[in-house]
């Protein structure tokens, strides 16, 4: 509890913080005011009493964590920025312009935003990360994460409840703004906070029910939600839509939208303050580290059959004892991922997490903005649930590396439910990422500790079952480079294959080449980026390149081709999966959907 609760300065405070929500909304002429307003004695009362946060030093370890997971909200957080005095009114006034660090929703554009949000029910399976990654590192700092009781709807808010529960992260306080009004009209359960905590309840969270507009109780209640218990907390906190202007307050058709006449709105809050917070200093905790060793990374002798996502769990273990920074995160399928390498040689750095990829993603999301490293595995079809934790990652300028197992067709009898077909194209179209296809055990491993160090979000795709070694081991393979595989000043085509489809590419090429027809072969395991220079030079020599590749024509290796070579006007034939793939053995499978030795034969002949 704060030692002196001046309750007239939390009262002014907050009248503060709406007047500039709806000063910030105006100048912009669009925004969230009234959501902002509902919300502003509890974060008056949470940054004037229980926040432990240094401003200049917004990196300092032991730094609470404040998460606005109704990132609509943002004229309230960018309120209270000018009432600590890092931004001044002139910014606060800036709010949605062209080159304005204060954007719609909050972004890593400033430096005290360690995460963007806006798409909801992202913050607090985020939270779940960043409260992980303080107790994998052992320092005391406290998660807090503003809901909107809007987003209490989504999914991912419980699978983040029921994780959370279960681990029992005490450190982890969520604060819901039951406000009653989603944009459309009421909320599924309105002001019965006493539904949202049977809820919370039920997942083993602490709960506390209090009158959000009540300085007295929200202190008690943050007091309470920092008392240690083995179990996270949520405040449940009544409040108003538009509090303390009687032209929204509790009303609908006001959601996301600027107050017609703001200066009333002004005048009814008791008009423009200039009042100042002093945040709390957080505690001067070294965190825990893990030691860095030597890098043994599993060799592979050429022509020996191993599988790709096997080179990764071994590669990704040797990586975490050379790293003490790099941790493991698996959704429940570490024995075919191979993830359960690393979890054998590095429990504690191992984090299961189920069969909840929204979670497993935002976790690797908490964890990254604290400082680890995170590697994060599934099926790569079941990567496809997360997508939008992916995309909202790269808005946050995370840079995670994700790891799809089991892609594509050659995954066998398991039939479409399993395979991934999408993936390449998922990942290529998110900002900035980086997109990966070994093809064998030493390039898989090579990737694997390569990718560590990429910015943004990192691909690695692996497959299921075993391709012959065609690399010898210690050979590197930068990010955005490729491999000529085939090459003679003879060769009227070229083909381009990654993964799976570079062996398939090298025995059509053999085959061809008995026929008397040479061509090319390269191994474009960097999808994204693709080598340019090398398909330029392809394209220019041969003016015929062959695409294939166990994956969806659409958005794929062919497409990373295209837009590498369009404007050269070479001929182009890509192979993909078009059909709806049924149960069958890996080759029937490749032979199936066109993409095996013989139906890329096919192709070069034709397109010659």
């Amino acid at each position: 509890m704060m030692a002196e609760l001046d309750l007239h300065y939390l009262t002014e405070l907050a009248a503060q913080l709406r007047v500039d929500s709806v000063r910030a909304a105006a100048a912009a002429g669009s925004g969230h005011p009234t959501s902002s307003m509902s919300a502003a004695d509890l974060m008056a009362v949470l940054f004037a009493g229980h926040l432990r946060y240094d401003f200049d030093r917004p990196d300092r370890p032991a730094n609470d964590q404040l998460i606005f997971s109704k990132g609509h909200a943002s004229p309230l957080l960018y309120s209270l920025y000018k009432a600590c005095g890092v931004i001044d009114d002139e910014e606060l006034l800036s709010f949605r312009r062209r080159g304005s660090r204060l954007e719609g929703h909050p972004t890593p554009r400033l430096p005290w935003v360690d995460v963007a949000t806006g798409s909801l029910g992202q913050g607090l399976p985020v939270g779940v990360g960043v409260a992980m990654a303080g107790r994998l590192a052992r320092l005391p700092y406290r998660v807090w994460v503003l809901c909107g009781d809007s987003e209490l709807a989504e999914g991912s808010i419980w699978e983040a409840a029921e994780h959370a529960g279960c681990e029992g992260l005490d450190r982890l306080t969520a604060i819901v703004d039951v406000n009653r009004l989603g944009q459309r009209g009421p909320t599924r359960h309105g002001w019965d906070t006493g539904a949202y905590a049977r809820r919370f309840g039920a997942f083993g969270w602490h709960t506390i029910e209090i009158d959000g507009h009540d300085p007295v109780q929200i202190d008690q209640a943050l007091t309470d939600a920092a008392n240690p218990r083995g179990r996270p907390t949520v405040i449940l906190a009544r409040t108003r839509k538009g509090e303390g202007a009687p032209e929204v307050e509790d009303r609908e058709g006001a959601h996301g939208k600027a107050l017609r006449d703001p200066d009333k709105a002004i005048d009814e809050l008791g008009g423009t303050r200039d009042l100042r917070i002093t945040v709390h200093e957080p505690p001067a905790d070294v965190p825990r580290r893990f030691e860095d060793g030597p890098m043994s990374l599993p060799a592979y002798q050429v022509g020996e059959k191993v599988a790709t996502r096997t080179a990764y769990g071994a590669a990704l273990a040797a990586l975490g004892q050379a790293r003490g920074d790099v941790v493991a995160l698996d959704g429940e399928v570490a024995d075919s991922t191979k993830t359960e390498e690393f979890g054998k040689a590095l429990p504690e750095r191992f984090f299961e997490m189920y069969i909840a990829e929204q979670q497993l993603v935002a976790a690797a999301v908490g964890l990254r903005i604290r400082g680890w490293t995170p590697y994060a595995a599934t099926f790569a079809a079941f990567l496809t649930r997360a997508h939008d934790f992916i995309r909202m990652a790269a808005v946050s300028r995370a840079s995670i590396r994700l790891v799809g197992s089991h892609a594509g067709v050659s995954i066998g009898e398991d039939g479409p439910s399993q395979m991934g077909l999408e993936d390449l194209a998922m990942l290529r179209t998110v900002h900035g990422s980086t997109v990966l296809y070994p093809c064998d055990g030493n390039q898989a491993a090579a990737l694997t500790v390569e990718m560590a160090d990429v910015d943004g979000v990192a691909y690695l795709r692996t497959t299921r079952g075993d391709t012959p070694v065609i690399y010898p081991p210690g050979e590197r393979f930068p990010v955005g480079g490729s491999r000529v595989l085939r090459h003679s000043p003879d060769d009227r085509a070229t083909i381009l294959a990654a993964g799976v489809t570079v062996h398939e590419a090298l025995a059509a090429a053999d085959d061809l080449a008995a026929d008397g027809i040479p061509v090319g072969v390269i191994d474009l395991y960097s999808v994204k980026p693709v080598d340019s220079a090398a398909l330029i030079e392809a394209a220019t020599t041969t003016g015929n390149l062959v695409t294939v590749e166990d994956h969806r024509l659409e958005g794929g290796l062919g497409d990373a081709v295209m837009d590498a070579v369009s404007e050269l006007g070479p001929r182009v034939v890509k192979l993909a999966v078009t059909d709806l793939p049924g149960s069958a053995t890996p080759r029937e499978q490749l032979a199936d959907a066109g993409i095996d030795r013989h139906a890329i034969a096919e192709a070069v002949k034709r397109s010659l």
